[in-house]
């Protein structure tokens, strides 16, 4: 008796053992029907005029003569249909408000554009359809100026991508509240971001 009740312990260990194995996903794996794919790479800024984080060049700002630097961006989502690009001073601030100076902002840049060459074409509308404006006026590039007997100036670059083109005119006459209009805009659409930074302030 005791014989036969190890054996019956044993076969039905077996035929549970073997379910087992036969439920089990082919190769092994421990992925079920519910597990999320890889999050997808998050966008990202570089240049090629100066390192993330570090001074930038004289050639580049009011020290110099104010050439825009060249940016490239990676990994946009695929519900991208535009970008834009704003760069801002995060020291400057504009008549006892919280705003900050407006150095640049470049606006429906197509979905396909994937970088800004050094030294972009002024011009308030540009070849592409984009459109851009600064506190210099509509249509340029307004290189960095923090004053020599202060702190260096943080001065971060932000390329959004957006699921939508934005219908926001530019007003020649006031760049910030075209920046205000645009910001207001951006808001729900933006499916991508990423941020550079450079440091400045004009040679003693």
């Amino acid at each position: 008796m005791r014989f036969s009740t190890m054996a019956a312990t044993v076969s039905v260990a077996a035929l549970m053992t073997a379910a087992v194995v036969a439920q089990a996903p082919a190769g092994g794996g421990q992925r079920g029907a519910g597990a999320q794919a890889p999050a997808p790479p998050p966008m990202r800024l570089t240049s090629t005029s100066f390192a993330d984080g570090a001074q930038i060049p004289p050639k580049y700002t009011q020290a110099g003569n104010q050439t825009s630097p060249q940016l490239t961006w990676v990994n946009a989502p695929a519900a991208t249909q535009s970008f834009v690009l704003h760069m801002h001073d995060m020291e400057g601030s504009r008549n006892k408000t919280s705003e900050d100076q407006l150095h640049w902002l470049v606006w429906n840049v197509p979905a396909s554009t994937t970088s800004f060459p050094e030294g972009m074409p002024m011009g308030a509308d540009l070849p592409d359809g984009s459109h851009q404006t600064s506190a210099s006026g509509s249509g340029t590039y307004r290189g960095p100026g923090a004053p020599a007997n202060g702190p260096l100036h943080h001065y971060v670059l932000e390329i959004f991508a957006l699921d939508n083109k934005l219908d926001v005119a530019n007003n020649a006459a006031d760049p910030f509240d075209t920046r205000g209009k645009i910001l207001a805009a951006m808001q729900g659409h933006i499916v991508g971001k990423a941020v550079y930074l450079g440091l400045f302030h004009r040679p003693e």
